[in-house]
């Protein structure tokens, strides 16, 4: 059985994922920092599919704490297999020059630190092969002015992670790629000071509508399939034309 790690996995894309990869028959660890009742809410869903599943608290720009999301993970429910570096922060919209040096630190350690580590940490135990997916964002390509910057910034090192490590870990037979969502209905949005945005900008996105998260979350269940075995180092855009 495949064994699955899926960072920030309580809510949104996570959630949708770790849901989808149980249907794939994927035991799924489903890695959260705050919201332990929606992680367990959604290691319940995932059993119910009839896989095991496992919530574990986490941090993931604590170095410490993912080594010991592996080592949990691995006593629960085997070798690890996958990753889904997911988990990841932005802070309000607003123009660059307002930008602290909180936001900023913030945004770079969870979002480049955490996926660095967690993807060191998968590939020191991945002695068979195995694949990880890092999930990014459109924002790496378009800059996001005049909303986040720093997080878009963020996410464009997430997508030279993904090309570096396909390469280096490709004769393990480790497959590394990227799904880059668009504007996906999530509460992300309600993190970066306006709820309502996937409803603003959606009419604006060449398909006209927003994301759904379960649309991030095929993609990802295809790049950790079997059927994607000829695939590494791709950064897949669903993004609905932008």
């Amino acid at each position: 059985m495949k064994v699955t790690v899926v960072t920030g996995g309580s809510r949104g894309i996570g959630a949708a994922t770790c849901r989808r990869l149980a249907r794939d028959g994927h035991a799924v660890a489903v890695g959260f920092r705050s919201d332990a009742q929606a992680a367990e809410a959604v290691v319940a869903a995932v059993r119910a599919i009839g896989v095991p599943a496992v919530a574990v608290a986490v941090d993931t720009s604590v170095r410490a704490q993912v080594t010991e999301l592996f080592e949990l993970t691995e006593a629960a429910l085997g070798p690890v297999t996958g990753l889904v570096n997911n988990a990841g922060v932005s802070s309000r919209i607003g123009p660059f020059v307002d930008l602290t040096e909180e936001d900023v630190r913030r945004v770079l350690d969870v979002n480049v630190a955490g996926y660095i580590f967690c993807a060191q940490e998968a590939a020191r135990r991945m002695a068979e092969g195995g694949a990880m997916v890092n999930v990014s964002s459109g924002a790496a390509t378009l800059g996001s002015p005049r909303e986040y910057i720093h997080y878009a910034a963020s996410k464009a090192a997430v997508d030279t992670l993904t090309v570096g490590l396909a390469k280096e870990l490709a004769p393990r037979g480790i497959r590394v790629n990227t799904v880059s969502p668009g504007i996906i209905r999530t509460e992300f949005h309600a993190g970066s000071g306006e709820a309502g945005r996937a409803d603003r900008v959606g009419p604006s996105i060449p398909l006209g509508r927003a994301g759904e998260p379960e649309e991030i979350a095929n993609a990802i269940a295809w790049l950790l399939s079997d059927e994607a075995s000829f695939t590494t180092g791709a950064n897949l855009r669903v993004a609905g034309g932008n």
